[in-house]
C-alpha cells in the first residue's frame, strides 16, 4: 500500500501551491519586528530629578544649581537623587539656607527629565520610574500576553491544510472529494497523478486521528513533546529577556539594537547549513549550551564593562536565535503526521509563554541584577542537556504513525524508497496508457 507521503511527493511536495502559502506566511513576519521595536526604544532609566519648583515661591531668582542643592539629597556617588526630595517647608529662603532641609520623601510633584534620547516615551509620559519602574515590564508583559492568546485562538486553525483536509475527508468516507482535493493541488503544481495511485492510498487505509490526546497515548511522544517544549521555552525566555533589555547594557541603544539585528540573518542561514552537516540533535544541543554559557559568562564581569557584556550577550542571543530555528524544524520531524501540527502548536504556546514570562523575570533585577541572567541561562543549559535523550531525524522519512516514531524509523526510510518505486512505476503505467 502506498504511503500518504508518496502522494504528496507525486503531486509536488514543494510546488507553486506551497510557494504561494510560504510567501503568504512570510509577510506577517516582516511586520512583527516592527511591533516589538515599538516598545523596545523607551528609556528604562532616564536622567531626571524631582520637581522642586515649590522653593521658587520663597525666591524666584534662584538658579537651577542653587534650587537643586537646596531641595535634593545626594546619593553616595555625589549625584542628586532621582527618586527623593526634601519635604517642602513654608520657610523663608534665608532660613532654608541657614538651617538646611533634612527630612526626605518621594517625589511629590512629578519629575523633571533632561538629556533624554527621545522627546517623549511611555516612561516619561506616565512617570514609570522609581516605585513605578516595574510598570514598563508590565507593559511588555501585556503585549506578550496578546501573542500567547493568539497561539490559543489561532493555533488550532494552523493545521497543515492539504494533508489534514484530505485525511479528514478520508476518515468521513468521502474518498472522491479527497481525490479531487489532491488532484487540484497536483494541477497547481503542474503534476499529474495516476488514478490507481489514489486508489491504493484510499482503499481501506486506516486513518490516524490527531490532537493533543493522541500524543498522550504514547510515552515516547510525551517525552519528545516535553523536552522540545522545555527547550523552546528556555531559549525564548533568554532571547526575550535579552532583547527587552536592549537599553540596559551601558552602550548606545541604537548600536546594541544594530548588533542584535545583524545576528538574525546569519543565525538562520547557518542553521540551514548545519542542519544538514551535523544533524538536528547536535545542532540543538550545541546552540543551547553555547548560548547559555555565553550569557552566564556576563556574570563574571563588573556591570561597568559595557563592551564585554554587550559582546557576550550578543553572542548568546545569536546562538539562542539559532537554536529557535533548529527547534522549529526538529519538533516537526519528530512527530507523526496526524499530530505534527498539534505538537508545533503546543511548542508555540511554550514559546509565547516564555515571551510573557520574560519581562516578569526581568523585574526580579530589582532584587539583584544577576537573577534574570542566572535563571534563563541555567534553563538553556539544562534544556540542551535534555536534548541528548532525543533521536536524530536528519535524512529520515517523516513518521506517519506513533509506531514509526517509537523506533521504526529505519523501516520508514526503507518504506520511502519502496513508495517512490511504486509511484515511479505507476507513473510509467499511466504514461503508457
Amino acid at each position: 500500500m502506498v504511503d500518504f507521503g508518496a502522494i504528496l511527493r507525486t503531486i509536488g511536495d514543494f510546488g507553486l501551491f506551497q510557494k504561494i502559502i510560504l510567501l503568504g506566511l512570510t509577510l506577517p513576519n516582516v511586520f512583527l519586528p516592527l511591533f516589538f521595536c515599538s516598545f523596545l526604544f523607551m528609556e528604562s532609566d532616564p536622567d531626571r530629578h524631582c520637581n522642586t519648583d515649590w522653593i521658587l515661591r520663597a525666591d524666584s531668582n534662584l538658579t537651577t544649581d542653587e534650587q537643586l542643592n537646596l531641595t535634593l539629597p545626594r546619593e553616595d556617588d555625589g549625584t542628586f537623587s532621582k527618586c527623593q526630595m526634601f519635604v517642602p517647608v513654608n520657610w523663608s529662603i534665608g532660613s532654608i539656607r541657614e538651617y538646611g532641609l533634612n527630612e526626605t520623601a518621594g517625589c511629590q510633584n512629578g519629575w523633571v527629565y533632561f538629556r533624554t534620547l527621545y522627546e517623549a516615551t511611555v516612561v516619561t509620559d506616565f512617570d514609570l520610574v522609581c516605585d513605578k519602574s516595574y510598570m514598563a515590564e508590565v507593559v511588555q508583559a501585556i503585549f506578550m500576553s496578546g501573542l500567547l492568546a493568539g497561539s490559543f485562538i489561532f493555533g488550532p486553525t494552523a493545521e497543515s491544510w492539504i494533508p489534514e483536509s484530505a485525511r479528514w475527508l478520508l476518515e468521513q468516507g468521502r474518498t472522491e472529494e479527497a481525490n479531487q482535493l489532491i488532484r487540484r493541488v497536483a494541477a497547481i503544481n503542474k503534476r499529474k497523478i495516476p488514478d490507481n495511485l489514489l486508489d491504493e492510498v484510499t482503499g481501506g487505509r486506516e486513518m490516524k486521528s490527531g490532537g493533543i490526546k493522541a500524543i498522550f497515548t504514547s510515552a515516547v511522544l510525551v517525552k519528545y513533546l516535553l523536552i522540545l517544549s522545555f527547550a523552546w521555552f528556555s531559549l525564548n525566555l533568554g532571547y526575550f529577556c535579552v532583547i527587552l533589555n536592549v537599553g540596559k547594557f551601558g552602550l548606545n541603544i541604537f548600536l546594541v539594537q544594530f548588533l542584535f539585528g545583524m545576528t538574525e540573518v546569519p543565525a538562520h542561514l547557518l542553521c540551514i547549513w548545519f542542519l544538514e552537516l551535523i544533524g538536528r540533535k547536535k545542532s540543538l544541543i550545541s546552540t543551547l549550551l553555547t548560548g547559555g554559557v555565553f550569557c552566564l559568562l556576563t556574570l563574571a564581569f563588573p556591570r561597568d564593562c559595557s563592551i564585554v557584556i554587550t559582546a557576550l550577550v550578543t553572542a548568546g542571543k545569536f546562538f539562542l536565535n539559532w537554536a529557535g530555528s533548529v527547534c522549529l524544524i526538529y519538533i516537526q520531524e519528530l512527530f507523526p503526521t496526524s499530530v505534527r501540527q498539534t505538537a508545533v502548536g503546543f511548542g508555540s504556546i511554550a514559546y509565547r509563554g516564555a515571551g510573557l514570562m520574560s519581562p516578569l523575570l526581568n523585574m526580579l533585577a530589582i532584587y539583584h541584577w544577576a537573577i534574570p541572567i542566572l535563571v534563563f541561562s541555567s534553563l538553556a543549559v539544562t534544556s540542551g542537556a535534555l536534548v541528548f535523550l532525543l533521536p536524530e531525524t536528519r535524512r529520515t522519512e517523516l513518521p506517519d504513525s506513533a509506531n514509526e516514531t517509537e523506533g521504526n524509523r529505519n523501516m520508514s526510510t526503507k518504506k520511502m524508497g519502496s513508495d517512490s518505486n511504486v509511484v515511479e512505476q505507476n507513473g510509467r503505467n499511466s504514461t503508457k496508457l
